[in-house]
């Protein structure tokens, strides 16, 4: 087996400690499992939650419960309610999150997101 290779594994998130970051407004709460090149979280954000930075990381978002809207920073917005997802590779867009009622997100990130170059 690889060093790299990712063994048969269960998760069970309620045994994952929440660790608790701020935004511009409201909080978020990370579950994250880190294993080599690859991330996954159960994030939430509180009502109100408008996150503190412009993100350039590539991300398959897929909102488990709520609603948000991913805002591009030039100006596009996308609202993305239970059942959707979206996806983008690293250095692609700057985008942020923000939620008015707040939302449960199942994100995974890595390096299956650098881009290529051709």
């Amino acid at each position: 087996m690889n060093t790299k290779d990712i063994p048969f594994q269960v998760i069970d998130w309620t045994l994952s400690q929440k660790t608790e970051y701020k935004g511009e407004k409201g909080l978020a709460f990370w579950q994250t499992l880190q294993l080599h090149g690859l991330r996954i979280r159960i994030v939430e954000y509180s009502p109100g939650y408008l996150a503190d930075h412009w993100c350039k990381k590539g991300h398959i978002v897929h909102c488990l419960e709520g609603e948000f809207e991913s805002e591009l920073q030039d100006g596009e917005k996308f609202l993305l309610k239970k059942g959707m997802t979206y996806v983008v590779s690293d250095e692609v867009s700057s985008h942020r999150s923000t939620t008015k009622n707040g939302v449960k997100l199942l994100i995974i990130d890595g390096d299956f997101l650098q881009m290529k170059s051709e």
